[in-house]
């Protein structure tokens, strides 16, 4: 239980790491399209925030997902949001 436990708040540390960095490169979600209002990540569907994306779910659970990714291919975490964008995985 314990171990779940802190694996589960290293996730949310590293998320918001992320998060935060983030917000230094970007006034709007890099997910958000101005024009059309949509979402990129949710394909298709209109964005509830106007591109907020300090409390949005969706960009955290995407950035969730990255986390789980890494670490089930045993790849080093990114420590800044460009990393994540740019890294093929």
């Amino acid at each position: 239980m314990e171990r779940q436990d802190k694996k589960v708040d290293e996730k949310q540390k590293w998320v918001n790491r992320i998060l935060k960095s983030a917000k230094q490169y970007h006034k709007m979600c890099p997910y958000f399209d101005k024009r059309t209002k949509m979402c990129f990540l949710t394909m298709g569907t209109k964005c509830d925030r106007e591109g907020k994306f300090e409390t949005c779910p969706v960009f955290r659970s995407f950035l969730e997902k990255k986390y789980d990714e890494y670490k089930s291919k045993n790849k080093p975490l990114p420590l800044d949001f460009t990393d994540v964008v740019l890294s093929p995985l």
